[in-house]
Order: structure tokens, then sequence, then C-alpha cells
């Protein structure tokens, strides 16, 4: 991750980058930033082009991030994938947040481990008549899940205070 032109803490530094090789005629390594920081490829062409005033918006700078992060800790689906999903929308509607999920040092990884040490943390038994309904495959058989079962994951309002307190407060301790 970020191992040519390293990490940028915002948008503007990114910019500042891309700006200094395109004025140097190097088309190239503006498409390279774009590529190592997440960016979509057509966009930094209409960058090039001088269709777009900047290779990057400080939404576009922490989206290209996240994906780049997810694609390194290899998210395909599930509940990491929703918990991406919420971080991702969050930086739509909070300007603070989009910014500092761009910072250096800020990691989807670390946010994500704050989350699941939370979800374990605050599990809770689930009814064995639940549980009585559920069928596993296990070993290539269907067999009864196993008893007792334990989960934990937070609700929409946690989970949002978790992502916040991780990117903008301490840390997510």
């Amino acid at each position: 991750m970020f191992d040519k032109y390293g990490e940028f803490d915002s948008a503007d530094e990114m910019n500042r980058a891309a700006a200094a090789q395109l004025a140097e005629g190097d088309t190239a390594a503006v498409l390279a930033i774009a590529e190592e920081n997440g960016l979509d490829q057509a966009d930094a062409e209409d960058y090039i082009d001088g269709m777009e005033p900047v290779l990057a918006s400080p939404l576009m700078a922490a989206d290209g991030k996240l994906t780049v992060e997810a694609a390194d800790i290899g998210i395909q689906e599930g509940i990491l994938s929703l918990w991406l999903g919420q971080i991702r929308q969050l930086c739509t509607e909070d300007p603070a947040l989009c910014l500092a999920v761009r910072k250096k040092g800020k990691r989807l990884a670390e946010c994500l481990a704050a989350m699941i040490r939370y979800s374990f943390e605050h599990k809770v038994r689930v009814s064995d008549k639940v549980v009585d309904l559920v069928k596993v495959q296990h070993n290539g058989k269907t067999v009864p899940m196993q008893k007792p079962l334990y989960l934990g994951f937070p609700d929409n309002a946690k989970a949002k205070e978790l992502i916040r307190d991780y990117y903008l407060g301490g840390g997510g301790e």
C-alpha cells in the first residue's frame, strides 16, 4: 500500500503532488498516483485533460484510501463489508470524518478491530429456541448448531460512534 508515492495526509497533499507531476508533463505519474490511492482512472484522465481542477476531492481521497485498504485486508462481504459501507456513508455526511479517514496513520483495519473488540466484549447469548432452528455445514454434513451461541454486533448508532471515535477521537480504545 502506498509504496511508490507514499501515504498522503490529505486530498490537498495528493493534489499538489499530482499538479507537480502534471506540470512536468508526467501524465503516467498522475495516473499512478490515482491508482495507488484508489481513485478512478477516468477521473484522473479528466484531471489530466483539464476537465477537473484537482485530481481528488476530500471525499474521493477518503473513499480511495478506504478502497485500497479494503483490498489490502481482503474485505469481500459480510459484516466487515457492511461496516466499510457505513464508514463510506459517514464520510459523505461528515466532512471532518472524511478528512480524518485520509490522515496518515489512520487505518481501516484498526477501526474494524475496534468494532470487532466491541462486538466480542458485548456479545449476548442467543436463545436456544433460535439456535435449535439453525443447521450448519460441518465436515460435509448438515448438523444442528452447537449450543450455547453468543453473538455481539454494535447497532447502527454504536457503530457510528465507534467509527467516529477511531477516526476523530483518540483511536477507538
